[in-house]
């Protein structure tokens, strides 16, 4: 039963798509991000629930051999999101259907793309 003060959780639109971490990793590197980066990772947030797949200068499919994750068997595209235009934070996801899955989340820039 809700309770006196409890957080209401955003709804998602039918468009939109959800947002699932697909490793403990990534729960930790976006908590971490949250706690720097509060209102740049928000945005982040819209994005990814509106246009993930949207092929920007801070949101782009990883090239070569990052450009792939498997996952239960299946390959899928791993994309590189930029919080911000400055800084070094990198979050690597992966779609599938309409979930979009955090594989890692990195407060720094990940040494595998440097």
């Amino acid at each position: 039963m809700a309770g006196k003060g409890e957080l209401v959780p955003r709804p998602a639109k039918r468009t939109e798509y959800e947002i699932r971490f697909a490793t403990s990793h990534a729960r930790k590197g976006w908590q971490d991000l949250a706690a720097t980066i509060r209102s740049p990772l928000a945005d982040t947030w819209d994005f990814l629930t509106r246009t993930p797949l949207a092929n920007v200068p801070t949101n782009y499919p990883l090239k070569g051999a990052l450009g792939t994750v498997t996952r239960d068997g299946r390959a899928h595209e791993r994309w590189q999101h930029k919080p911000t235009k400055q800084g070094d934070a990198r979050i690597w996801f992966y779609v599938d259907g309409r979930t979009v899955y955090l594989e890692q989340v990195h407060t720094s820039h990940p040494n595998a793309t440097k």
